[in-house]
């Protein structure tokens, strides 16, 4: 039986590692600092948030498991310099460490967009984070994970979909508390149908708002079509 046992666990020793996903496809950079740069796009399956304005649920579920160097054959395969690692929520699957890791030994220029509601701290630091701070209009206000903010660098980004009014006063809030603007890069985008975009260009501008307004490019150009 201890021969057998020890087979099993030699067998599963050697096995490659794996992860879920939902797509890779090659497309524009649509935010964030790398906006307009041809990107492939690594969208991994399963998120424990449910966001009231999310436009990725369809890889909340399903998805195919890939090894992991298959991936990196595959993003190659797409010719770019950029890689995004998204969701979903790419660090609920553990391996994506590993992935990310391989992806900027490979040369690539990598980022990481994780809902901020995970640990941030094992991403390597090659990696820029883009770290969605959940505003109380989402609906998951409270699965904010504050000790990641302390972890960014210059290297990283934040992010705030703003609902409301109500959000973009909370959001300076939070910005104020941390300093986030002294740390790194910090973007507002609006919700879409909920707020105008031409109405946050105007509160940031009337603050002085030390924060990049962005909107999303590819949503402007290719809607919400998957893949794009």
């Amino acid at each position: 039986m201890n021969d057998v046992a020890d087979a099993a666990a030699a067998s599963a020793a050697v096995q490659p590692e794996r992860l879920k996903l939902t797509e890779i496809f090659l497309s524009l950079q649509g935010e964030a600092r790398d906006a307009g740069w041809p990107t492939v796009f690594v969208r991994l399956t399963g998120c424990p948030l449910r966001c009231q304005y999310c436009d990725t649920a369809y890889a909340f579920h399903g998805g195919q498991w890939w090894e992991i160097d298959a991936i990196l054959q595959e993003v190659a395969r797409h010719g770019a310099r950029h890689v995004c690692v998204t969701g979903g929520e790419p660090l609920a699957q553990k391996r994506c460490l590993t992935l990310l890791e391989k992806l900027c030994d490979a040369g690539y220029v990598v980022s990481l967009e994780t809902s901020g509601a995970l640990d941030i701290a094992g991403v390597d630091p090659r990696v820029s984070r883009v770290v969605d701070v959940k505003t109380p209009g989402s609906d998951e206000g409270h699965r904010n994970l504050w000790s990641n903010l302390a972890l960014l660098t210059a290297r990283d980004q934040v992010k705030f979909v703003i609902c409301s009014r109500a959000d973009y006063d909370w959001a300076k809030e939070v910005l104020a508390g941390h300093r986030l603007p002294e740390v790194c890069d910090v973007l507002f985008s609006p919700s879409a149908g909920q707020v105008e975009a031409r109405a946050l260009a105007d509160w940031i501008v009337a603050d002085r708002l030390p924060v990049r307004f962005q909107m999303q490019l590819h949503k402007l150009l290719w809607n919400d079509e998957p893949g794009r």
